[in-house]
């Protein structure tokens, strides 16, 4: 009987050695196999040029094949949930921006909460909203733009990019902050609401840089301020909201960032972190960035979990203030 109880302890301490051992040996073979990040929206917008760019480079660095799939849907809830509930190998990465890691908890019911649910790994990349007018309107800063909206409470038209965009709440944070009521038209994404705008169906927007900026050029909307907490070297004559509205503080716009799903080894996180923050300072990715309006912003995955929390709470008080429900 002793040498059975001796064997089954054996064993017992072997299950607990492997155990102990698993993710320590995943992290020292990591990656043996391909890696694929999930976009939650449809190719084409941002955090899909985001992932394609970096998941190229990802590849050379770690040696193997990484594929980008998108899984659109709800808002990007879809894709999130998805990842959210993978194996915790590292080998299923999630880039999604905002909407998906701070608005949507407070819009809608999730099955899973963006700011526990993940392994955070870095943040990748930021771009303000520029606040754009159509050229009909006669203002030429933020401030006459204040001073208009309250001359003629409710009869300012404001194109809203989807309900409960990032671009939506910061049409309703800034009308908040400086008293003004104007009245919300909501589009089902930016393309559509910069169209309305150019034609004159709506006076003022916020919106992303990359998507809006050529219009500005091409002067079917005028540009009023940028909504980054300093000028954007890109549009050095562009002064920021704070400034042109006498708003401070005032800071909107869209980041993406990459997670991994709960629990993924440690050992996996910091390794992939240090090799995307790796890939995004150098001057190649900072410059194609620059490109599309926005700046490289990275940090570690402790930091970066701090930021989802903070940025859910912050949101979480906008949609409450404006008492913003989503059929």
């Amino acid at each position: 009987m002793k040498s059975h109880h001796k064997l089954s302890a054996l064993f017992g301490m072997l299950a607990f050695a492997a155990l102990v051992g698993a993710p320590a040996v995943n992290a020292q073979t990591y990656p043996n196999k391909p890696v694929k990040i999930i976009v939650p929206y449809p190719p084409g917008g941002t955090s899909d040029i985001l992932a394609r760019s970096l998941g190229q480079k990802l590849g050379e660095s770690l040696g193997q094949t990484i594929v980008v799939e998108n899984k659109p849907g709800a808002n990007g809830n879809l894709g999130a949930d998805l990842v959210s509930k993978s194996p915790p190998d590292g080998y299923t990465l999630l880039l999604a921006d905002i909407g998906a890691l701070a608005i949507s908890p407070s819009l809608y019911k999730l099955s899973f909460d963006p700011a526990t649910d993940f392994s955070p790994v870095t943040m990748v990349a930021y771009s303000p909203h520029i606040l754009v007018v159509h050229p009909s309107v006669p203002v030429n800063n933020a401030q006459e733009l204040i001073t208009l909206a309250k001359s003629k409470p409710g009869k300012l038209n404001f194109a809203a990019s989807s309900v409960g965009s990032a671009p939506h709440l910061a049409g309703i944070d800034f009308a908040s902050k400086a008293g003004v009521d104007w009245a919300y038209i909501p589009y089902k994404g930016g393309a559509q609401a910069i169209t309305d705008m150019a034609g004159g169906q709506a006076d003022v927007m916020f919106n992303g840089m990359l998507a809006t900026y050529p219009h500005v050029k091409s002067g079917k909307l005028k540009i009023l301020a940028v909504s980054s907490s300093k000028r954007m070297s890109a549009i050095p004559d562009v002064p920021t909201v704070a400034e042109s509205a006498g708003l401070s503080g005032f800071q909107t716009g869209s980041w993406q960032g990459v997670l991994a799903p709960p629990n993924t080894p440690k050992e996996i996180v910091a390794r992939v972190s240090a090799e995307m923050t790796k890939i995004l300072n150098t001057p190649e990715m900072k410059e194609r960035l620059a490109a599309q309006g926005a700046e490289v912003s990275t940090n570690t995955p402790e930091q970066f979990s701090t930021f989802i929390r903070d940025e859910k709470a912050r949101w979480a008080q906008v949609v409450k203030t404006a008492n913003l429900k989503l059929e």
